[in-house]
């Protein structure tokens, strides 16, 4: 979600306020998602290298996560949706700790779309942290079990808004196969016509996963019995 502090600027505003509207576009992101039937749906809030910013920035955006969740969780639930926090969680503080915590409990039983929030994430931590894990555990030959997102499907769609044509330590291990889409939009402007933008390109792409195209379109038998 790339591109709240631009949006920000380009309005006079402080990046505090592209934050702020940041918010409001995961909300209709959601809307649009369930319209479209997507299961899972996973957005980078703060990244293990977002520490590295002001620090007023990193306590407003910390503060703005916790605000959000506390007002939004009793929504998720009631929508049967099922609220996730993926990362590093034990460096947050303690009260966003409780606060996810309880959030994924009140939501563990709901099947209607899974909502990953990833915060203090990484892929290079993920990878890390599943092979400490595998190794410890003495199962190397698992080590797949041990990732963050182990217990979910791998991802299908990535959408970078904000115009930067790279991943940057999302979801390396998960995104092997996943098609990328990028857009010059900012994310506070990315609304219910620009998700379905990307839908329709996804629905366009060949995904053949290391198989040529003639057997992803099922052709090959006609073909080799013509040649016969």
């Amino acid at each position: 979600m790339d591109g709240n502090g631009r949006w920000a600027q380009k309005r006079f505003l402080p990046r505090v306020a592209g934050h702020r509207q940041g918010v409001e576009a995961v909300r209709t992101l959601l809307r649009s998602a369930a319209k479209h039937g997507v299961t899972h749906l996973t957005v980078f809030a703060f990244s293990s290298e977002n520490w590295k910013r002001p620090q007023d920035e990193v306590s407003y955006l910390m503060e703005l996560f916790f605000k959000a969740l506390r007002e939004e969780i009793q929504k998720l639930h009631e929508n049967g949706i099922r609220f996730r926090a993926i990362g590093d969680l034990p460096a947050l503080a303690p009260e966003i700790q409780k606060l996810i915590a309880d959030a994924e409990a009140l939501t563990r039983n709901n099947v209607t779309q899974t909502f990953n929030v990833a915060v203090n994430y990484g892929g290079r931590w993920d990878i890390e942290q599943a092979v400490a894990r595998a190794s410890a555990a003495g199962d190397a030959a698992n080590f797949e079990k041990h990732l963050a997102f182990a217990d979910q499907p791998d991802p299908d769609l990535f959408i970078r808004t904000g115009g930067e044509r790279r991943i940057s330590n999302f979801l390396l291990w998960q995104m092997a196969y996943t098609e990328l889409y990028f857009t010059d939009v900012l994310w506070p402007d990315f609304g219910e016509a620009e998700f379905d933008a990307a839908v329709v390109w996804f629905a366009n792409r060949e995904r053949r996963f290391g198989q040529t195209g003639e057997q992803v379109r099922g052709d090959v038998g006609l073909r080799e019995t013509v040649k016969v």
